[in-house]
């Protein structure tokens, strides 16, 4: 469970980033997709490397760093 923490915590926290109180755009939703999957990917990426605690480090500096690429990829 505790694996599986981070990357939720990590993509729950940049998909509130689409949270407006106005109307959303469909930019935002496509933004906030883009790097929402962006995070999953990386999370699960870096989760295949290391062992012990530097696999957790690696999984949640890989959810952060796929979810920033992905975010700027799509021209957010």
């Amino acid at each position: 469970m505790r694996k599986f923490a981070v990357p939720v915590v990590v993509t729950g926290l940049f998909a509130l980033g689409a949270c407006t109180t106005g109307s959303i755009s469909e930019r935002q939703v496509e933004c906030a997709g883009a790097t929402v999957v962006g995070a999953v990917v990386g999370g699960a990426l870096g989760n295949q490397l290391g062992g012990g605690t530097g696999k957790d480090i690696l999984t949640a500096g890989g959810a952060v760093a796929g979810g920033a690429v992905a975010n700027q990829a799509a021209g957010c």
